[in-house]
C-alpha cells in the first residue's frame, strides 16, 4: 500500500506569512515600493517581507511611551529573533502565526532565497538603534553614517532581490538612498524640529551663521536659508550620482527607479523654491503631478558615461 503524501505544513505557513507581509505592506505603505505594480511580480513578496521587517523595527524605535533603553531592547531582540529564524528551518507548530511571526517567517525565507547578507538587516537596526537617542549630527560625515545604515541597506536589498549584483551599480544605489533620506530630512524639518530633532549638520550651521535660538523663537533667517540651500546642493549631487541604478535596470524595475528619482527631484525642487517654508508645511508629490512625471518618465535620457 502506497503512503499517502503529506501536506507540505511549513511551504503552507511561508506562504501565508509572505501574504501577510503583503497584506501589512498596503496598509503602511509610504516611499517604499513595497506593493507597487511596476515591480516584477517575482519581488513583490521579498521586498513586502523586507519592508515589514524594518517597519516593526521603525515603530519599536519611535518615541512614546517607553524608554529609550527599552526601545533598545526591543530592538535588539527583534534582531536576534530574526537572527534565530534564520538559522531554523522547521515548521512552526500547527495554529495562527501572529504578525510578527508571519514577518519573521517570510522575511528569513527572502534572506535564505535570495541569498541576502544579514548584515544589511543588522544595519538597519543600528540606525533604528540610533534614532532612540541621537537628536544632532555634528559633521555631514555623521549624517551620511546615519544614512549608510537606515537608507542604503533598503537600496542593496532592493537591487539583491532583482538578483543584480554588480558593485557599481550598488555604489549608484547608495547614492540615490542617501539621496532620498536626506530629502526626507529637508521635507520634515518642522516636523522633526518640533519633535527635537534636526538633521542639518551643526558644521552647516557653523558656516552658515545659522542659530537654532532663532528657531525656537519662531523666527526664520537669511543664515537658516543659507543653511537649507547648502543642505540641497549637498543632496542634488547624490541625486546626480544616483541616476545610473535606474539606467542599469530593465523592464518594471527600471520604470520605478526612474519614478522614486523623479519623485525625490520634484520634492527637493520645491523645498529649493521656498525654503523658509519648510518649518510649517511639507512638500510632497502631489495627485496632479502625476502627468508631468509620467511625461519626464517619457522623456528619459540614459546618460552615457
Amino acid at each position: 500500500m502506497v503512503a499517502r503524501s503529506q501536506p507540505d505544513h511549513r511551504s503552507s505557513q511561508v506562504a501565508q506569512a509572505y501574504a501577510a507581509c503583503a497584506a501589512f505592506a498596503r496598509e503602511h505603505y509610504e516611499n517604499f515600493p513595497v506593493a507597487s505594480l511596476l515591480l516584477p511580480a517575482a519581488m513583490r513578496p521579498h521586498i513586502a517581507a523586507i519592508y515589514a521587517f524594518a517597519r516593526i523595527a521603525d515603530d519599536m524605535a519611535d518615541e512614546g511611551v517607553e524608554a529609550a533603553e527599552t526601545r533598545q531592547r526591543r530592538l535588539l531582540a527583534w534582531r536576534q529573533q530574526l537572527h534565530d529564524a534564520v538559522s531554523n528551518r522547521e515548521a512552526a507548530p500547527a495554529r495562527v502565526l501572529s504578525r510578527d511571526e508571519c514577518v519573521l517567517m517570510a522575511v528569513a525565507d527572502t534572506i535564505r532565497v535570495r541569498e541576502l547578507p544579514l548584515a544589511l538587516f543588522d544595519d538597519l537596526i543600528s540606525a533604528f538603534t540610533q534614532d532612540t537617542t541621537t537628536r544632532r549630527y555634528d559633521s555631514w560625515e555623521d549624517v551620511m553614517s546615519y544614512c549608510r545604515r537606515s537608507a542604503n541597506p533598503v537600496g542593496r536589498l532592493v537591487l539583491l532581490v532583482a538578483g543584480d549584483r554588480r558593485a557599481d551599480v550598488a555604489v549608484s544605489s547608495d547614492a540615490l538612498c542617501t539621496a532620498l533620506q536626506l530629502t526626507n530630512f529637508w521635507q520634515d524639518f518642522g516636523r522633526d524640529w518640533t519633535h527635537g530633532r534636526l538633521y542639518v549638520p551643526q558644521e552647516v550651521l557653523r558656516t552658515s551663521g545659522a542659530r537654532e535660538a532663532d528657531l525656537a523663537a519662531g523666527c526664520w533667517t537669511p543664515e537658516w536659508t543659507r543653511a537649507i540651500e547648502t543642505c540641497i546642493e549637498t543632496t542634488r549631487d547624490l541625486f546626480g550620482r544616483g541616476r545610473r541604478v535606474a539606467d542599469a535596470m530593465s523592464g518594471r524595475l527600471r520604470v520605478e527607479l526612474r519614478a522614486t528619482w523623479l519623485g525625490g527631484r520634484l520634492v527637493l525642487d520645491r523645498i529649493a523654491a521656498h525654503p523658509h517654508l519648510v518649518m510649517t508645511e511639507r512638500p510632497t508629490v502631489r495627485r496632479k503631478d502625476a502627468p508631468r512625471l509620467v511625461w519626464q518618465l517619457l522623456c528619459w535620457r540614459t546618460e552615457t558615461r
